[in-house]
């Protein structure tokens, strides 16, 4: 039976030897977080700083032990290049790696730390939130359930909303969001995004909750977030 290698975060940092798995544009490497893998995409230069990346859904993305992935529509999966030509590490979650871990060992190759989280997604980001990250960008995410477990605003990092204006899946509705940002107050700033195309599942990854053909104004949006810190 296949393995996954045994990698670690801090090995992967302590090593001079190009990343060994290069089977798409960018150079990743294939990690251990918790009891899932994640892939760690690292820019060209030392990374001024690290996006977690959590996906929606079940979370399930389907990381192999060459470093494709199996469901791999998603903007958050195929943007990650654009990260690395800003100069930011990305670590891509999939189902069973622990966002918490994630947020520590991320740590070790950058000072500062964000995690973006699509969807559903968002719903697991309430219970990571005692490991600190540095900032929290919520796309198309559950308001109302992040919300609804953090109670208090207080529990928010510095934080980004990005929805699509005409999101109209029943649980990432857009007129969720100025509740949501009244809560907040000035935790958290947001972005709107317009335009693009939608067909099928208003839930769906074609859907405006996706941002199809407006995937360059999400990823800009938050990689200005992640170098201001606000």
């Amino acid at each position: 039976m296949k393995r996954l290698a045994q990698l670690t975060l801090a090995a992967l940092i302590a090593s001079a030897a190009p990343l060994a798995v290069q089977n798409t544009a960018q150079a990743q490497e294939i990690v251990s977080i918790g009891w899932g893998r994640a892939l760690l995409t690292m820019p060209a230069a030392k990374p001024r700083a690290v996006v977690v990346l959590v996906p929606g859904g079940d979370g399930d993305i389907g990381i192999s032990v060459d470093g494709s992935v199996e469901r791999d529509r998603n903007w958050i999966v195929r943007t990650r290049g654009a990260y690395r030509k800003a100069g930011i590490a990305s670590l891509l979650l999939d189902a069973g790696a622990d966002i918490g871990t994630a947020i520590t060992e991320a740590r070790k190759i950058a000072p500062r730390v964000v995690v973006v989280a699509m969807s559903r997604g968002s719903t697991r980001i309430p219970a990571a939130l005692s490991a600190r990250p540095d900032g929290l960008v919520l796309v198309s995410s559950f308001l109302d359930q992040v919300q609804s477990r953090l109670g208090d605003a207080g529990a928010l990092p510095p934080t980004l909303v990005i929805h699509h204006r005409r999101d109209d899946c029943q649980r990432t509705h857009f007129e969720q969001v100025p509740g949501f940002m009244t809560w907040a107050d000035s935790r958290a700033r947001l972005v709107w995004i317009d335009g693009g195309q939608s067909e099928g599942n208003p839930c769906g990854n074609r859907a405006y909750h996706g941002f199809v053909g407006r995937e360059g104004a999400v990823v800009s949006a938050i990689i200005g977030f992640v170098g201001r810190g606000r």
